[in-house]
């Protein structure tokens, strides 16, 4: 910087430096005040954190929005926890959201309802419009399980974890192609195999919880007489 002489001052020294120097506001160039304004004229203080793909200036919807297009979306009944993570907001908050857009849903009339089954929640059809619903799903589709199946997966359900002999005990029939059809239908699963006999054991999966409508096992209605003998099988060796 140099000091030159200015006509119009009489004669007075003026400092000349380079242009840009120093701003009317007394903060250089590079100061902390120079931050260029952000997307929507905000400069990063203003802007705070972006959420994963969140829009500036797009509004937040509300929560009870949220959770319905998070449901909407889900093939398995969605954990309170795991729909608090993903929003944000703490799991008691979601529950009491949840437990109000079921009760409204209840309210309203609606041909669908928000329930707490199989570990999470999820839609379904309301009870009153559920043969409706059944007669167009069915439509052209498979047959219902088999009354072998059915039995089987009785025995499955009650008696679980069971063997393949346990069950052909119950039914007196062998058991091998209705439980595959069963694990194929993601009725059932393996799950170990017996410490003493080495059978491969089976239970039934959550997937059955969902479509029985339970969210325990300890739902499961008292077993009826339908399966005689049932109390016997623990007698039987070998199986």
């Amino acid at each position: 910087m140099t000091a030159e002489a200015d006509p119009a001052t009489g004669g007075e020294t003026v400092a000349a430096g380079t242009p840009g120097e120093h701003e009317p506001d007394g903060r250089s160039p590079d100061g902390p005040g120079s931050e260029e304004p952000g997307p929507g004229g905000r400069s990063p203080e203003e802007r705070g954190p972006d959420g994963p793909g969140a829009d500036d200036d797009a509004p937040r919807p509300p929560l009870p929005a949220l959770v319905e297009a998070i449901l909407m979306v889900a093939e398995n009944p969605v954990p309170v926890t795991e729909i608090a993570v993903s929003l944000g907001v703490p799991a008691t908050e979601v529950e009491r959201v949840l437990v109000e857009l079921a009760l409204g849903y209840i309210a309203d009339g609606r041909g669908f309802s928000l329930r707490d089954v199989g570990g999470g929640w999820r839609f379904y059809t309301s009870e009153a419009c559920a043969p409706w619903v059944e007669r167009f799903v069915l439509a052209g589709q498979s047959p219902k399980l088999s009354q072998a199946a059915l039995e089987t997966l009785a025995v499955v359900a009650y008696q679980q974890p069971v063997s393949r002999g346990r069950i052909s005990a119950v039914r007196g029939v062998s058991a091998d192609g209705v439980i595959r059809t069963l694990t194929a239908r993601r009725l059932v699963e393996e799950t170990g195999t017996d410490p003493e006999t080495g059978a491969i054991l089976y239970r039934t999966t959550d997937y059955f919880l969902e479509r029985m409508g339970l969210r325990h096992l300890d739902e499961l209605p008292p077993l009826a007489p339908l399966l005689p003998g049932i109390a016997d099988v623990d007698d039987i060796e070998g199986l």
